[in-house]
């Protein structure tokens, strides 16, 4: 081998470990870099003519388990669903309170505990039912109940609205990671075409599909010019030649009634594709999960309704209201298709008998026939008001109206249940249950009295008495007492009371929430497996490097020092040529 050879076999030897220390280097400082994967250059041996010339890098490049980095991407699907649903359910959880019983105790902040509240104040007014305070206590009791139901109702509204905006804040992500993901495409095309190292672009390629698959879980593929193209489960593009971006608007306002969107792409609603990652997490909240809830809160709510109204339709305040308005919506073309009778009184405010009637329903055709009939009582007003409700009045401030049911049987109720009459809650469902405005600001009183049902009453006598606790214990055994309450929500047929029920409510939504927590550990015990090995595999070894870093030290001295002999070999030669 000539010397020449053997110089150039040296400064190659030089040159191509000053690249490997340089990424020796690069890898120790991107040790902590988030997506960061060791680098190797590669070095081959150069050959001419059977005979060593030296050596060169062909590349700089990553080594990745494909296999490793599928599992962690769909762990990380996985994960991001996981921790969504352990975040919302941990929201939810609080927003129910907790609920605890010692004996005649309670405390806590559940459903519950108010309605165990309530049980007490009602216990206590029925030892007493004339009791002015008592009775305030037991509404204001009522009202607390009813006040909480709103609340965890409209919170549970809450969080389905904050999960619509979180998937239209989330969809944006995904976007950012497609475009990213496009972008980096045709980089490592150029860079790839121009020989120069796509190891560092591939690397941000990965960390942004990584960050996909947290939002939305995926499928991909490499394909043969190095692209990375990205699909739904069911095969829609995400990214082939380009980014195809979904689109996704948020509800302004959400109720129980709320219809919500697709997510689009290219035109088609891929909503039903994306199972996992957090938006699929937020959907089925949104969607399943928190209208679940809801659902056994409105059964609640219409369940305790319909059982204290069936009470208290039958009952009057004492001294009775001047005016009773009823909540049901009529006209006065409505049909009337009636049978019995009902006893209309006119009472004072000691509950005496002023003026009575018993109407016979079945001679009126119509709601406009029977408010006719209504006006023809003595001391009695009546009409449809402006909200379609029938009001029925007395004509002097210093009276009151009473009604007794008496044998009425309209649309599978009596008069007052049919009209909405003394009704002591109003409302449709959770979100708008409330005691009667009425009752509550005074303007009438709890019924807790009945009018008096004998054949006959005479003008003076006393038909109203407050002293009775009768509709009181009705009351109370309606919300201790037996009741069936059908499936709803995820929540099995059940029978017990309305406390019961509230409380299996409760638990419902702590059993899922512990589930959620519980899901959410072995999930994040998966990931961080996964994203381990994946480091082992691809990741920088510090002490590795450093030990390698140590070497070509060593490999980059001796190729100086055989440079320096080279050189030195060339000297002497030189100078036996010249003294020739």
């Amino acid at each position: 081998m000539s010397l020449d050879i053997a110089r150039l076999v040296a400064f190659s030897g030089i040159s191509t470990t000053e690249l490997q220390i340089s990424v020796a280097s690069s890898n120790i400082s991107n040790a902590d870099t988030k997506g960061y994967t060791r680098k190797t250059a590669n070095q081959v041996a150069d050959v001419t003519g059977g005979i060593g010339t030296g050596v060169s890098i062909t590349g700089i490049s990553s080594t990745v388990d494909k296999l490793l980095l599928k599992s962690l991407i769909g762990a990380n699907s996985d994960l991001g669903a996981a921790d969504t649903t352990n975040s919302y359910l941990t929201q939810l959880q609080q927003l129910f309170g907790s609920a605890s019983t010692s004996g005649t105790s309670t405390t806590g902040t559940s459903l519950a505990n108010s309605l165990a509240s309530l049980e007490s104040a009602l216990s206590s007014l029925a030892s007493s039912p004339s009791s002015v305070s008592l009775q305030s206590a037991a509404v204001s009791a009522l009202d607390d109940f009813a006040s909480q139901l709103r609340s965890t109702s409209s919170g549970v509204q809450t969080l389905r609205g904050n999960a619509d905006k979180d998937i239209a804040s989330s969809v944006q992500s995904v976007n950012d990671d497609l475009k990213q993901i496009a972008d980096l495409n045709v980089e490592i095309r150029k860079m790839a075409a121009s020989g120069q190292s796509t190891a560092d672009l591939e690397d941000e390629r990965n960390s942004a599909l990584q960050d996909l698959s947290s939002y939305m879980n995926v499928s991909y593929y490499t394909a043969s010019n190095g692209d990375l193209q990205v699909y739904t489960s069911s095969g829609r593009a995400l990214v082939d030649s380009s980014a195809h971006t979904l689109s996704y608007t948020a509800s302004a306002n959400v109720s129980a009634s709320s219809s919500f969107s697709g997510i689009m792409v290219d035109g088609v609603d891929v909503t039903s594709q994306i199972t996992s990652g957090k938006i699929g997490s937020l959907i089925t909240l949104r969607d399943d999960t928190l209208p679940a809830v809801q659902t056994q809160l409105d059964q609640l709510a219409s369940q305790l309704k319909s059982a204290l109204n069936s009470i208290t339709e039958g009952a009057s305040a004492v001294p009775p209201p001047t005016t009773l308005t009823g909540t049901a919506g009529v006209s006065s073309t409505t049909a009337l298709s009636a049978s019995g009778t009902v006893r209309i009184a006119v009472a004072d405010q000691s509950g005496n008998l002023v003026s009575y009637q018993d109407l016979d329903l079945s001679s009126y055709a119509t709601v406009g026939d029977l408010v006719t009939a209504l006006n023809g009582i003595s001391g009695v007003s009546a009409s449809i008001d402006s909200s379609g409700h029938l009001s029925i009045s007395a004509t002097s401030s210093s009276n009151g109206i009473a009604i007794n049911d008496m044998t009425s049987a309209i649309g599978g109720g009596g008069f007052s249940g049919y009209f909405g009459m003394n009704d002591l809650v109003t409302g449709t469902g959770a979100s708008n249950f409330a005691v009667n405005s009425s009752i509550l600001s005074g303007a009438a009183g709890l019924p807790t009295g009945t009018l008096d049902s004998s054949a006959t009453l005479t003008t003076g006598s006393q038909v109203l008495t407050s002293g009775s606790a009768t509709i009181i214990n009705k009351l109370y055994d309606k919300l201790t007492g037996s009741t069936s309450f059908s499936s709803a929500g995820g929540l099995s047929a059940t029978t017990g009371s309305f406390a019961d029920y509230a409380a299996a409510i409760v638990a419902n939504v702590a059993s899922k929430a512990s589930q959620a927590s519980s899901a959410y550990t072995a999930k994040s015990t998966a990931q961080s497996s996964y994203a381990s090995s994946l480091s082992s595999q691809s990741g920088v070894n510090i002490d590795e490097e450093t030990a390698r870093l140590s070497s070509l030290q060593n490999k980059y001295a001796a190729a100086s020092q055989l440079i320096s002999v080279i050189n030195s070999m060339f000297s002497s030669l030189l100078t036996a040529v010249q003294s020739t």
